[in-house]
Parts: structure tokens; C-alpha cells; sequence
């Protein structure tokens, strides 16, 4: 048997041996922004094989975005993939799978229809203080047709910046919050105890990539305001310090509609992808009609930006 047709059957993943794995690996770029699909690869045999994870891992700095089809993963295997890079984190507003901490269940479904005011361009949990690493997104359940997610690079959007922009922005400090997101909708006494646990988080809007030492746009959805803009050099009169730190904001943040900086990914069940959430951002597009669209995430623990 071929180590491709091995690959190909999820049954059989505790006899594919490490060496068939990493030869059969294919990489095929996505985009000239980002993006990667790898194919001959079980991620339920490739969590088993330290080497081949580590190919995975250079992989992800390199692409900020992987994907994987016609993975029939349990969730345990799915958990023992994702924990190769880090610690798990569970979410506080949307729930775990209860036999796995740390495996978030994001369901969409026609008897949920307030679910549906989705989304915004954002890097997933900014308003920790220590935001996480990334995530591996699994598809269950989705629509026939609609429900893709976006991703755009972010490293490419700060590079891309005018230059006058860039010597603006060098120092700047901002807020995230999950009080006015996750929490906007709560009545206030759940909201309030929201930010009381998870208190705003401070980061630098360009934060450095710890293992590429690469320059990165870092604000997104979670960011409300600037924290330390109001200075001689940027505020000549009171009317330059709400609206010259508002506009900039949005203008940085608008970097993340720019289409050359973006992959958009098709969904099917068993479909996976993992990114980089260190220097990405994403959306998942609300664009089909009332119906289930299940998706399992294992959110990867980071570090604190600088």
C-alpha cells in the first residue's frame, strides 16, 4: 500500500509510521498574501509524531494560515493536535465541549437566531492580556453554500502602511476589550462582571512576532482607544484629541478590508484550519440563511504581545 492511500484512510492512523508521513506531505500555497492547504497528512497520526509537528509548526510561521480536508478526527485527537502547541483555553461566553476543556463549541442554528448578528475583522481574544497563540478550527456541520471565514495578513498590512504613518504609530499603546464586545449585549450587571473578570488589556499597535521578529498591525474588533495618544506631538488643540485618535484608529483598523491582504476559505465537515493568531486576522462571513453551522475550536495559549 502506498503511504498515500494510508493517509487516506482515518482508520488506520496508529500504523502510518512517521517517515511515510513526512514524505507524502503536500504543500500547496493559497495565496500570494497567505495560505497554505496540506493534504496526505491524518492529523490524528501527525499529533503522535514530535518531528512532524515541528515541520507543521515552521509551516504555520511561515503561511499564518493552514488548512486540511477530510479530517475524521475525534475530539481527543483534536485536542492532542492542537496541545503540541501549547496549553488549551477554554472561552468564558461561548461554552466547551464538557468531556474536553478548551474545545469550543461555536454553534449556529435556526432556533438561535440572535446568534446571527456576526462579525468583524478581529485577531481572536485580544483583550487578554496574554492573547493566544492561535487556533484549530474544525468543521462539523456547515451550509450547502455561504458561512466561509476570511483571513487577512497582518505583518503584509503593517509593511504595506505610508511611511508618515508608520513614524505615527511607533509607540502607540491601545486598549481591548471584551466588556464592549462580547459584553455589549448582556444585560449590565452580567456585563460589568464580565470586565471585572476580564479587565480591559493594554498592547502595543505594532506588536513584534516572537519568533520572526517581524512587525505586526495589532489592532482590530476588541480595540477602543488609544492610551497614551494624547501628547504635545500628536494633540496641537482639544479637537485634534478625540477625532485624531478616532480617525486613525478606524483607518488601521479598515487595513484588514484590503482584498490583496486576504485568503477566503470554503467550508465542508471535516475541514480544518489553524492559524496564526499572533499575526492574522478573521471573519467569518454571516452570509447564508437560517440553518446549523457547527464548528469545534481548541484555542492555543500565547504570550504577551511587545
Amino acid at each position: 500500500m502506498s503511504a498515500t492511500a494510508t493517509l487516506a484512510s482515518p482508520a488506520a492512523p496508529a500504523v502510518i509510521s512517521a517517515e511515510a508521513l513526512t514524505r507524502s506531505l503536500r504543500v500547496e500555497p493559497l495565496t500570494c498574501a497567505l495560505g497554505a492547504e496540506l493534504s496526505n497528512i491524518h492529523l490524528g497520526a501527525a499529533s503522535r509524531d514530535a518531528g512532524l509537528m515541528a515541520e507543521i509548526r515552521a509551516l504555520l510561521v511561515r503561511h499564518r494560515v493552514l488548512f486540511f480536508r477530510d479530517q475524521d478526527i475525534t475530539r481527543a485527537e483534536h485536542v492532542a493536535f492542537a496541545r503540541h502547541f501549547g496549553e488549551l483555553e477554554d472561552h468564558p461566553v461561548a461554552g466547551s465541549d464538557p468531556e474536553h476543556p478548551g474545545l469550543v463549541r461555536i454553534y449556529k442554528s435556526p432556533e438561535t437566531p440572535n446568534d446571527r448578528y456576526e462579525n468583524a475583522w478581529h485577531t481572536d481574544a485580544t483583550w487578554r492580556e496574554q492573547p493566544p497563540f492561535g487556533c484549530v478550527l474544525r468543521c462539523v456541520e456547515c451550509p450547502p453554500v455561504g458561512g466561509d471565514t476570511m483571513w487577512a495578513n497582518m505583518v503584509l498590512a503593517y509593511e504595506k502602511l505610508p511611511e508618515d504613518v508608520k513614524r505615527k504609530i511607533d509607540g502607540l499603546r491601545a486598549r481591548h476589550s471584551i466588556e464592549a464586545s462580547f459584553g455589549a449585549a448582556m444585560p449590565i450587571e452580567k456585563r460589568l462582571a464580565l470586565k471585572a473578570q476580564f479587565p480591559d488589556a493594554e498592547h502595543p499597535v505594532v506588536r513584534t512576532h516572537p519568533d520572526t521578529a517581524e512587525k505586526i498591525l495589532f489592532v482590530n474588533a476588541f480595540t477602543t482607544h488609544f492610551t497614551n495618544f494624547h501628547t504635545a506631538a500628536h494633540v496641537r488643540v482639544g479637537q485634534d484629541y478625540t477625532h485624531g485618535a478616532s480617525e486613525l484608529l478606524r483607518y488601521l483598523q479598515s487595513q484588514a478590508f484590503i482584498p490583496e491582504y486576504q485568503l477566503r476559505w470554503r467550508w465542508q465537515p471535516n475541514s480544518v484550519a489553524m492559524w496564526d493568531n499572533r499575526s492574522t486576522q478573521h471573519y467569518a462571513v454571516m452570509d447564508y440563511p437560517p440553518c446549523h453551522r457547527k464548528m469545534e475550536r481548541a484555542g492555543i495559549k500565547g504570550d504577551t504581545p511587545f
